[in-house]
């Protein structure tokens, strides 16, 4: 590799709006994909809908403040925030154009079609429109409430992501017509359903639009059109001089309400008038305006997915039990009370450490078990946990209620800056607090974002401690659809760490040094780097080097440059990046042996896992962290070591049904976009998220199965180590000077039978490639300057003769056999 020693360049890396905005598009592409069930894609457009929501609300509306602030300075990637602001407009608004489109031109009619219809008012029938008059005047005209604009009122308030009429009316023919504003009532169903049986509905807008008559009886109504504002929610507060910090946050709360516009949405073929008005009264920049065709706001439409028609929809999901904490009657009222003659959930953590794996796995029947046993058990003295969001009626918080009202000494850190979720938080601290529990709301500057719990337990003479460590929230609703990983286990120098955090969150400071746990702010940014540079020199010493991480987001710029210089010392790396990613792979001399890919599917990837495997002695990690600067650097995160090797093994698995997935799996090129792969027509179809589902199903229903993952999924080993390997062996430098060996030619049916297997440029090509002389790396590509680079994997060894000779026309691939 030629190299590039000045890491800095801008166009080394990929915009963090930008990167969102491409996460967003995977996602509308599952409302756009025919391949979704029919009311999996309706789910989708309203799932794209609220991601897009708060990307304005949160990102949009910090690029406002910035450049209203008069801020200049270039991120990493050398844009200002006014450069930022403009090209993220300018990218969402065909993202918007083209999920309007879905539902007119695919998904209604698909609808329709399968008997569920939604209508547009003018094709009721006479009796349909009669009824819905009536609807209109008793149950929905009593709720409106006209806001005129004129010299005798002012502009109104237009409330957060509401639906509004605007409405023009005149007395008389020749005057101007004058503005209302009619707020849609979000207390009123949104599809209003004609009749008691059937499928068929229309949307409550349009039902006040056809008889606007009744609101405003004395006047001609000249027009209306639909519109719906999203403001900024970006309102900050400097904690350190703040006196009272749910004083501060329930300043937050009420300044949101009134947070600057970021965007209007508009119906299509709106009068100009009210154009003109509301961009003048909002004070909004043209290309801040989308003209859409309605509806506006696709959440509500969700509900249909409630309606009973399972052939429109997924096969239905229900997490399991996990086997190791489902022996004899299973978990229920009569083992918590003690009359059952199940181990307790500790005696099974003391026997080893137990991967949860949800949504596959039940929260209730793991986590939730875990603490109410712990309420209840008379030998636990104390629980401590850091609640970051939970659901609304949190059977977790009731656990932790239980347990002090049992005696035990209960903490609880809930992190009030949790965003959107400050109102529900807020009911907790004062549930909590009212039951004497002590609470801790936050710390200053930090944001508390690590999934623990900690259980404090005295057996015979000693006190003992059993953890929980995981990548998702205490939340029983999120936990259904929301891949998360934790890991329950009984290890001292754990509990011992998780201590000192909760210590932190009641005490003056959070201590430095940690016996297993990576910890931000203060290890966790060093640790990684110092894994990162440890597999550079291991490459660069013949060693085998490898990493391979699963994240959320991959933004912080100085984890990008460590990653480059890996690559440069030929580390392979194989990033699962569900969402926002500054690097960009395969470019020439900085990134050609990184491959990134993201996970879409039914279920959001939420889970963080983190392989390094340090020259044949693996090492794997899981938590709360992902490779952001936020997470690294202003937020308490907490992330485990697994050492035991049947959990190492499961999650291999898991990265390698990721690694081979035909179905959800996303490629991303240099260049930032992505490529969906499908299956080839004589290849098995492979859905990470639908093989995880079967495969903790027959685990849960075997008695011979202890795993909550018993890897039974048939993949390709991608080499990934569990244990140390015993018989490490460098890579060669040079090709065959070292041990070259030919690529398979045939001569065999054995050999006609690899070959055929392989990916159609190793078969078309294969004087640019051949097997080396490793017990590491399975293939050799050489490179157009007489250099060698290693790939472990066939996939992998034909990407590279794709981007090494490709792109410059060198090896003439049909673009029908290309690896999507």
């Amino acid at each position: 590799m030629d190299g590039r020693d000045d890491l800095s360049d801008p166009s080394l890396y990929l915009n963090r709006e930008l990167s969102e905005l491409a996460f967003q598009q995977r996602v509308l592409h599952e409302a756009l994909d025919d391949r979704t069930p029919l009311l999996e894609r309706v789910r989708f457009l309203a799932i794209f809908t609220r991601n897009m929501d708060e990307f304005f609300m949160k990102r949009v509306g910090g690029l406002k403040q910035q450049i209203e602030a008069g801020v200049t300075e270039r991120t990493v990637d050398g844009r200002t925030p006014r450069e930022q602001w403009e090209a993220v407009l300018e990218k969402a608004a065909p993202m918007l154009e083209q999920q309007a489109a879905c539902y007119h031109e695919t998904v209604r009619p698909a609808l329709a079609e399968a008997g569920v219809e939604i209508l547009d008012y003018e094709n009721l029938t006479a009796s349909e429109r009669a009824n819905m008059r009536t609807y209109f005047e008793e149950s929905v005209l009593p709720t409106l409430t006209p806001l005129s604009f004129d010299p005798a009122h002012p502009f109104p308030f237009i409330s957060n992501r509401s639906l509004s009429l605007a409405v023009l009316t005149r007395h008389h023919a020749e005057e101007e017509a004058t503005f209302t504003r009619v707020k849609i009532p979000p207390n009123r169903p949104r599809l209003v359903p004609l009749g008691d049986d059937d499928q068929r509905y229309v949307l409550i807008e349009d039902v006040v639009r056809a008889n606007l008559d009744l609101l405003f009886p004395s006047v001609e109504v000249v027009d209306a059109a639909l519109f719906r504002l999203t403001r900024n929610a970006e309102v900050r507060r400097n904690q350190e001089v703040a006196e009272d910090l749910i004083d501060m946050i329930e300043e937050v709360l009420e300044q949101r309400r009134f947070g600057t516009v970021v965007r209007m949405e508009l119906e299509a073929d709106a009068p100009e008038q009210v154009r003109e008005t509301l961009v003048a009264q909002l004070d909004l920049a043209e290309r801040e305006v989308f003209d859409l065709r309605a509806p506006l706001d696709f959440r509500d439409f969700e509900q249909l997915t409630d309606l009973d028609r399972p052939e429109l929809k997924p096969d239905p999901w229900t997490p399991v039990q996990h086997p190791r904490l489902a022996r004899g009657q299973r978990y229920d009222a009569a083992s918590l009370a003690g009359e059952s003659d199940d181990d307790s959930v500790f005696e099974e953590i003391d026997r080893g450490d137990i991967l949860l794996h949800h949504p596959y796995h039940s929260f209730t029947d793991t986590v939730q078990r875990f603490l109410d046993e712990a309420a209840s058990d008379p030998d636990v003295l104390a629980i401590k946990a850091a609640i970051y969001r939970t659901a609304s009626d949190s059977q977790v918080i009731q656990a932790l209620i239980d347990a002090a009202e049992n005696g035990k000494q209960v903490a609880v850190m809930v992190e009030l800056k949790a965003r959107f979720d400050e109102q529900n938080n807020l009911e907790w601290v004062r549930t909590l607090e009212e039951h004497g529990i002590h609470v801790a709301y936050g710390t200053v500057g930090l944001k508390t974002h690590t999934k623990t719990a900690l259980v404090v337990r005295e057996e015979g003479d000693s006190v003992r401690t059993y953890s929980h460590v995981g990548t998702g929230n205490y939340h029983s609703e999120t936990a259904k659809g929301y891949v998360d990983l934790g890991l329950l286990t009984s290890d001292p120098d754990i509990g011992r760490d998780l201590l000192k955090v909760f210590n932190f969150f009641t005490g003056p400071a959070l201590d430095e040094e940690f016996r297993k746990l990576l910890i931000a702010p203060v290890t966790m940014r060093e640790q990684f780097t110092h894994f990162i540079r440890r597999e550079a020199a291991h490459a660069r010493a013949g060693r085998s080097a490898r990493i391979v991480a699963k994240v959320n987001g991959l933004e912080d710029p100085d984890i990008v440059r460590e990653l480059y210089k890996a690559s440069q010392a030929g580390v392979d790396i194989d990033l699962f990046v569900r969402d926002i990613c500054r690097l960009r792979p395969g470019l020439a001399g900085i990134s050609e042996t990184v491959d990134v890919y993201s996970v879409v599917g039914r279920f959001l990837e939420h889970s963080r896992i983190y392989y390094f495997e340090n020259a044949g002695d693996p090492e794997y990690y899981i938590g709360s962290a992902d490779w952001m600067t936020r997470n690294l650097d202003s937020r308490v995160e907490a992330v485990t070591p697994v050492e035991d090797p049947a959990i190492r093994e499961q999650l291999r698995h898991v990265l390698d049904v990721m690694q081979a997935d035909n179905r959800r799996v996303w490629e991303m090129e240099s260049d930032g976009s992505y490529t969906q792969r499908r299956p080839d027509d004589d290849e098995s179809l492979v859905d990470t998220q639908a093989a995880l589902m079967r495969e903790a199903q027959a685990a849960s229903e075997r008695d011979d199965v202890t795993r909550g993952m018993p890897c039974l999924t048939d993949v390709p080993d991608n080499g990934l180590l569990v244990e140390p390997a015993t018989d490490e062996a460098a890579v060669p430098d040079d090709g065959a000077a070292d041990g070259e060996h030919p690529a398979v030619d045939g001569g065999t049916d054995d050999a006609e039978t690899a070959t055929a297997a392989l990916p159609q440029v190793l078969r078309a090509h294969r004087e640019k490639w051949y097997e080396p002389d490793s017990a590491t790396y399975s293939y050799a590509v050489r490179t157009p300057d007489g250099d060698r680079v290693y790939r472990k994997t066939a996939r992998g060894a034909a990407k590279a003769i794709e981007r090494y000779y490709e792109e410059s026309g060198k090896a003439g691939t049909d673009p029908a056999d290309r690896e999507e």
